[in-house]
This record gives C-alpha cells, sequence and structure tokens, in this order.
C-alpha cells in the first residue's frame, strides 16, 4: 500500500464511485499506525462520504473493517443461539437496558451489553449503573465471562482494544462535520455490537423533538440501513421505530432516579411506555433466536420473567458480580422503599421543588428535550459530588392523565440552589406542559410505531 493507493481511493470516492471491500480495508487497516493515511486523508475522505453518500454493501465493508480493526469478544460455543443485545439511539428517562438486559437472563439469554455515557442532553446507562455504590462498569473479557455464565448478563463500557478505528473515525467526523451521514452512523453503531461477539440484536431508533433523528421518514432510513448492514454481517437483527417528544417513563436523570424506576419496573410496577419496550423489544430477540414461536409467547416470557421476579434477581445478582457490596444490592432489589439506599448513602438531591398545573385538562405532552436541557443545565451530567447523582425531574403526571389547576405536575430534583434561585428555570419547565381539553386516544399513546424487518430475512 502507498499514499498514492490512499488518494486514488479518495478520488474515486470524491467523484461518485463505488468502493470495494478491499479499498475500505486497506483505508481502515492503516488509520491506527498513520503509515500511510493522513489525517487530512481521512478528513478527505469523510467528506467524500458525506457529499456523495455510501450504499448498503459499502457501509457493510466499511463496519466490517472497523470490526477487524480490534479485537472481539468470544463466548462459550454453546451459547450461539443464545448471545443478544440491544442499542437504542437515545432518549430523556431511556431506562430500558437497565430492565430490559436481566428480563432477557431471566429467559435464559446470554448479553454482553456494551453501553455509552451521557451525550448532550440524553443520560448515559454506564453514568445511571455508576449511581449505584460499589458498581463497575469497567469489566476484562475473563469477568465479562465470569459474570455472563454465572448471571446471565454484564453492561460495561468499551474497551480500547475494541473497534479502535470507530474511535479515530467518529473524532474524525466530529471535527469535519461528517457525523450525520447515515453510513457513518450505521458504522459507527453496528461495529460496537459486531465486536460483541453476538448472534442477535434489536435496535431502538428513535425520532422526535429529543431524538437525534427528528423526523419519522429519517429514523426509518437509518433504521433499515442498521438492520441491512447487520443482518449482512451475519447478525439477526430487527429495529422499532419510537416516538421521542414526551419522556419515557416517569424519571428522567443521569443516575439515582432512573435506577429507582428501573427497579420499580422489575417489581411490576413499571409505567406502560417503558413496558411497552422492554417486553416488545426482548420477544423480537426470543423470536429471532428461535427461543419461541411466535411474538405473543415471547411477550409472556418477558412479562412472566418480570411477574415471578426473576428478572429482579438476576439485576440484584449482576450488581454484586460488578462491584456492588450484597446489603446494598439486597437493600436496593429488595426493600419495600427503592429510594432508602440511595438515601442513606446520600446519592438524592438536597431539594425537591414541585411545578404545578395553571389549568385543568387532559395532558397533550411534556416537551423531552425542554427537559432533558433543564437536567444538562442543572448539572446532572457533570458528578461533582455524590448528591449530583440525583439530579432529574420526576413526572407526576404523563400524557393522557387528566390534571386538575394547582395539581403538581413535575417534582425538579437539584443541588447548590433554593426554590427561590431555581426560579431562573421555571419558565422553561412550565412550558414543557401542554394541556389541552381534548382526551389523547390509545394510539397515539404507544412508543411503537412500526418494526424493521431485514430484506434478508
Amino acid at each position: 500500500m502507498s499514499t498514492k493507493e490512499i488518494s486514488n481511493i479518495i478520488l474515486k470516492k470524491s467523484s461518485g464511485g463505488r468502493l470495494s471491500s478491499h479499498e475500505i480495508q486497506l483505508f481502515v487497516k492503516d488509520l491506527s499506525t498513520e503509515n500511510y493515511v493522513t489525517k487530512a486523508q481521512i478528513g478527505a475522505l469523510l467528506m467524500a462520504i458525506y457529499l456523495k453518500g455510501i450504499d448498503v454493501d459499502e457501509t457493510s465493508f466499511l463496519t466490517d473493517a472497523m470490526i477487524s480493526s480490534g479485537s472481539r469478544l468470544s463466548w462459550d460455543p454453546n451459547w450461539k443461539d443464545c448471545l443478544v443485545d440491544k442499542h437504542s439511539t437515545g432518549g430523556i428517562g431511556d431506562k430500558i437496558s437497565l430492565v430490559l438486559a436481566p428480563a432477557l437472563a431471566a429467559c435464559g439469554m446470554k448479553v454482553p451489553m456494551m453501553s455509552g455515557r451521557s451525550l448532550g442532553h440524553t443520560g448515559g446507562t454506564l453514568n445511571k449503573l455508576e449511581s449505584i455504590p460499589g458498581f463497575s462498569v469497567n469489566q476484562s473479557k475473563e469477568n465479562c465471562r465470569r459474570i455472563l455464565n454465572d448471571v446471565g448478563c454484564c453492561i460495561m463500557s468499551q474497551t480500547i482494544d475494541l473497534a479502535p478505528a470507530d474511535k479515530i473515525l467518529y473524532q474524525s467526523r466530529d471535527q469535519t462535520n461528517t457525523v450525520s451521514e447515515m453510513g457513518l452512523i450505521t458504522g459507527s453503531i453496528i461495529s460496537k455490537k459486531g465486536v460483541e461477539g453476538i448472534n442477535g440484536l434489536i435496535l431502538d431508533v428513535k425520532y422526535g423533538k429529543a431524538a437525534f433523528m427528528t423526523t419519522e421518514e429519517k429514523a426509518k432510513q437509518l433504521a433499515e440501513r442498521m438492520v441491512e448492514t447487520s443482518c449482512k454481517l451475519g447478525i439477526k437483527t430487527r429495529a422499532v421505530l419510537t416516538k421521542m417528544d414526551n419522556p419515557l417513563g416517569k424519571m428522567a436523570s443521569n443516575g439515582t432516579l432512573e435506577i429507582i424506576e428501573s427497579v420499580q419496573c422489575l417489581k411490576g410496577n413499571g409505567p406502560k411506555d417503558i413496558m411497552e419496550l422492554v417486553t416488545h423489544q426482548g420477544a423480537h430477540l426470543l423470536l429471532m433466536m428461535n427461543k419461541v414461536e411466535s411474538l405473543e409467547e415471547g411477550l409472556k416470557r418477558m412479562q412472566g420473567s418480570i411477574n415471578d421476579g426473576t428478572a429482579l434477581k438476576k439485576l440484584q445478582e449482576m450488581m454484586v458480580a460488578q462491584g456492588v457490596e450484597n446489603t446494598i444490592a439486597h437493600q436496593l432489589c429488595q426493600s419495600e422503599d427503592t429510594w432508602q439506599m440511595f438515601t442513606e448513602q446520600n446519592r438524592t438531591a438536597k431539594y425537591i421543588t414541585e411545578f404545578k398545573a395553571d389549568k385543568d385538562g387532559y395532558v397533550q405532552a411534556i416537551d423531552a428535550l425542554c427537559c432533558g436541557k433543564v437536567i444538562v443545565k442543572l448539572g446532572a451530567m457533570e458528578v461533582k459530588e455524590v448528591e449530583d447523582y440525583g439530579i432529574g425531574m420526576e413526572f407526576c403526571v404523563t400524557v393522557g392523565d387528566s390534571v386538575s389547576k394547582g395539581q403538581t405536575w413535575v417534582k425538579v430534583h437539584h443541588n447548590n440552589c433554593s426554590d427561590r434561585e431555581l426560579t431562573d428555570f421555571s419558565e422553561e419547565i412550565q412550558s414543557a406542559l401542554t394541556i389541552g381539553c381534548d382526551k389523547v386516544s390509545e394510539g397515539d399513546l404507544k412508543r411503537i410505531k412500526e418494526v424493521i424487518i431485514s430484506k434478508l430475512s
């Protein structure tokens, strides 16, 4: 390989040509060493892709090359038909992973879930788990195998030797403003799932005010690209399109509040929208992996793992396996008061300020983006003291509920400011709530709008 060959690859793509698997492999293979590929050439190829686009085959070649740029996780061959995971494009109050992983483990699946940290106004699964005293998201491959063998699920951070090319490309995408290209998004997401050694994947692709893809059309295009790419790489994959105009569930935070709601879900007390996504995503995975004969049977299996307490037990076991003391894990999962452990560990916010509805009617909307921005401004994404894990919003009503004037609709959990000082955000918070005269239809309350299945299936 030579610098000239790299230049020819860039010229071919910038002229609208279609890159071969060999050409993409050549380019990606040298990213980390920079023997031939320069930073300028990385930016040039990314811009050529951004302007000319890449098709599904090119996306698959790129994804495979990024997977091959580092090591992969390997598992017991007997787990082949059980290894599954999910990915969400993010949203306010999105705690699905925290409920889904243990529920799938309770159904006999193996879930090596590599999750991310907070990004922008979206909370991160890893940040939320770290609000539990002692929980370690940094696990060696050996520990992960042990946890999957003993428990069935492990939620961890990505290690530096997994898909290292993705990190290099993402940094350049950010610098060259090419992050939004559909093929590049797909390659980044699917490569991080491909290194997990999984055989089944469910994608939760969100659209709406607080989603990365604001329109349903764009979200569907991304979902279709990710499903086809993943399937071409040998991973059985489906996607659900879900709305992200309103927060998911009744808790939104980057820590304590969402852990509390996740435990409540596993105790059978979860909000309808959370449980809709958990049971349906799990059911699709069970169906894809031939563990059930129908989606209906899968839904029953998932709900059954929650009803009989086995899913909650798996969460407790995972906590202990990942560093949490037995007494703390037991108290969080088995105590009648889900808040007690966090209160005793000073991981709840210092202040709670209530906001009231200003008229009678029905809740038409709760602006998720507005709520996410407020949570960021209150300091939830930068934990300086353990109390900061407790920052967030606790919604006392949800879309479709009837409300009366003067009724509390949200409790804002915050630190380092009094109720008086919080008035700086009061107008912004109050504007998130929309009340109208008409009831909201049942159809509009459902989160899942469409299921995307591969044409290769």
